[in-house]
């Protein structure tokens, strides 16, 4: 990746995104593909059964595949399956906290055991760097389970329709919901969404799309997630919290299988548009912010079926739990509910209930999601105050 001319990842992912709402096929407006599919399949590691980070998943998602299941070469090739001829991946990066690096002498030579295999050690970075990895498509892939058997076997034990699911999000929410006349939008003054009455809708899917969408935006107030959220409609502060939003719908609407419509988008796509040229790296800002909304909003789905599924909740031994940028086994389980567990690299430590590495090994048991990169903030964010409070029309 040292090439000159090589773009950084979300500079190559604003300028494909540029150029599919010119062309007016983005996500964003064309949220149902030909053959009548969702447009964005939710991406998954068949292996891990874990999912993929908001930039990665929005990367992989807009490659258009019917089939949600991605791996990297090597991983598909230990699973028993092969990349297809001519096939080429998809690049996504991901944080790397460590690195294996050769041992050398003080001259730089590479230091080898007695049957010349070179030696290795793990090296920390002070800060997570940026780890990329090509990724293909179970379409690309040879030898793999048939698509319908890994979707009714991931289907298994979910009694709940797409549409019943967005519900139970709704109101798990405990948003305050407004029905009557005939814009969606969200107040954040009086902290409250307003919708339309549900025969208002084409269909009932489509409210409960909308409903999320401006659930989305619901999470900004500041007794949530705090988002700046004052721009006037029109404005490029108002497209990009509806960037935001319409990323994190996408997101929720390829988790629950419902799918996503951004209603109003053609009022958006020209601002959409001028913030990706302008400002390439909004988009791996506005990624990460739609993985907070929509961890938000489905975490709050997601605790509460865990108390009504107490075998689902605490540490089993044999767990392996992907968590920063290493895989956790859980080597055994204590009375006292600590854990003896093992990383990647062979450490192996006892956590109690109380320290911090357990609760987040226990939250991600529960919310298995690629850790999304930590970029630096950018200074000089507008806080110009709007007097428009509504939001998402």
């Amino acid at each position: 990746m040292n090439d000159k001319n090589f773009k950084a990842l979300p500079i190559q992912l604003s300028n494909k995104l540029i150029a599919e709402i010119k062309e007016g096929n983005s996500l964003f407006q064309q949220p149902v593909k030909e053959n009548g599919m969702p447009a964005f399949v939710k991406p998954i590691n068949p292996i891990t059964g874990k999912g993929y980070s908001a930039m990665n998943a929005l990367i992989l998602g807009m490659q258009r595949h019917d089939d949600p299941r991605w791996m990297s070469a090597d991983a598909a090739r230990y699973a028993g399956n092969w990349v297809k001829k001519d096939e080429k991946g998809t690049l996504i990066e991901f944080p790397k906290t460590s690195d294996i690096q050769a041992i050398r002498t003080a001259e730089g030579k590479v230091i080898k055991d007695d049957a010349g295999v070179t030696q290795t050690k793990t090296v920390e970075f002070d800060k997570p760097q940026r780890g990329q990895a090509f990724l293909f498509n179970g379409s690309q892939l040879k030898d793999m389970q048939p698509l319908d058997e890994f979707i009714a076997k991931q289907d298994e034990g979910q009694t709940l329709s797409p549409n019943e699911r967005a519900a139970k999000l709704i109101e798990d929410s405990k948003a305050v919901i407004i029905h009557g006349g005939q814009e969606a939008y969200y107040d954040k003054q009086r902290d409250a969404i307003f919708m339309p009455e549900p025969e208002h809708f084409e269909n009932e899917t489509k409210y409960f799309q909308a409903a999320i969408h401006q659930l989305a935006h619901w999470t900004g107030h500041e007794s949530r997630l705090n988002r700046p959220m004052e721009g006037k409609f029109g404005s490029l502060d108002y497209a990009r919290e509806e960037m935001r939003a319409a990323v994190a719908a996408i997101l929720i609407g390829g988790e629950l299988k419902l799918g996503h419509n951004f209603g109003q988008q053609a009022a958006y796509m020209n601002n959409f548009a001028k913030i990706l040229k302008d400002e390439p790296f909004e988009i791996a800002k506005a990624t990460r912010d739609a993985q907070k909304i929509s961890n938000l909003l489905l975490g709050t789905t997601q605790k509460r079926e865990q108390k009504q599924a107490p075998e689902a909740v605490g540490f089993q031994k044999g767990d392996e739990i992907a968590y920063q940028d290493t895989t956790y086994k859980v080597l055994e389980t204590y009375k006292t509910k600590s854990i003896k567990v093992e990383d990647a690299d062979g450490t192996r430590k006892v956590l109690k209930p109380e320290y911090g590495l357990y609760k987040s090994l226990l939250d991600a048991k529960a919310n298995p999601r690629e850790p999304e990169m930590v970029l630096e903030e950018e200074q000089g964010q507008s806080q110009e105050q709007g007097q428009n409070q509504k939001i998402g029309r």
